[in-house]
């Protein structure tokens, strides 16, 4: 019982300190905003975690990793086409942020990423690492997707997963500065054009 205490614990650091990174960036969010945010004293956090970067990279894998197995899950569903997979997958992110009332979202990923990739390369590789794992499981689909004709023969699915992959990136960024979800819209619009066979 006692280490189901100490990993709920770990685990309930990690939530809430992620969506106080996220909300506050890397710099922003100091440990003791961490430790308030989870209801534990500050030793807590260095029981489980040597620093604050530690931490960092630890709750990318927490928050991400089960990210990239819905994203897998989506990208592989037998049920629908490859590119069916896809643009429902998107679509579908995209309402959900349509039917927010207000923009807040502030991506994790994409705060390390500006902050930290110079002053961390630890953090930079894990970062880099994450998005490279999600272009990999959309390269995977595009290149099923060619095999059913429903991309060109000639398509580079690589490069092709690599734009997607930024492009929403990219898109997000934009939500997050506009705070409306116009360039959600625009990414859709294009990936359509884009997966045209």
């Amino acid at each position: 019982m006692n280490s189901s205490i100490r990993v709920d614990k770990r685990d309930l650091i990690l939530a809430k300190g992620a969506e106080v990174m996220t909300r506050r960036g890397y710099h922003g969010a100091g440990v003791q905003e961490i430790v308030q945010a989870a209801g534990v004293p500050k030793g807590s956090f260095y029981h489980y975690f040597a620093s604050k970067e530690d931490f960092a990279l630890q709750a990318l894998q927490q928050v991400y990793q089960p990210r990239l197995a819905r994203y897998a899950e989506a990208l592989g569903n037998p049920a629908l086409s490859p590119r069916e997979r896809i643009l429902g997958y998107y679509t579908e992110l995209v309402g959900h942020f349509a039917r927010q009332e207000r923009l807040e979202y502030h991506c994790f990923i994409g705060s390390l990423s500006f902050e930290m990739a110079e002053l961390s390369p630890t953090l930079g590789a894990q970062v880099d690492a994450i998005l490279q794992a999600s272009a990999d499981t959309l390269q995977t689909c595009l290149e099923q997707a060619q095999a059913a004709g429903e991309l060109p023969d000639g398509e580079d699915c690589r490069n092709l997963a690599s734009f997607i992959t930024n492009a929403w990136q990219g898109a997000l960024t934009r939500l997050k500065v506009a705070n409306n979800t116009q360039a959600l819209s625009d990414f859709i619009q294009r990936l359509q054009l884009l997966l045209r066979a």
